[in-house]
């Protein structure tokens, strides 16, 4: 199939069987915004079917200041550190393996 052909989840999980990235780096590659990049990405860990032995794996958010990793959802954006406050939060970082 063509590049052109493939709808962006797509090209999303042709991406992450290739490469680590972080919603940041999905959207601007593939021209969405970082929340449609997360969108896309849950999407595409539901069409993964499990005889595949396929999965998407997710390295999550880590607070910059205190390490703190233990976030509800290891998928999201937070805005901040729920222990230290600090807003010095790195992305969660997604890979299909």
């Amino acid at each position: 199939m063509r590049e052109a052909d493939e709808t962006t989840r797509e090209r999303i999980a042709s991406h992450l069987r290739e490469t680590t990235a972080s919603p940041s780096a999905l959207a601007t590659e593939f021209d969405v915004t970082a929340s449609a990049a997360i969108d896309h990405v849950r999407h595409v860990a539901q069409s993964i079917s499990a005889g595949d032995d396929e999965q998407l794996l997710v390295a999550p958010p880590e607070c910059s200041d205190c390490g703190f990793d233990d976030f509800d959802d290891p998928a999201n954006r937070p805005s901040r550190c729920p222990e230290c406050k600090s807003e010095s939060v790195e992305e969660p970082a997604f890979r299909i393996g």
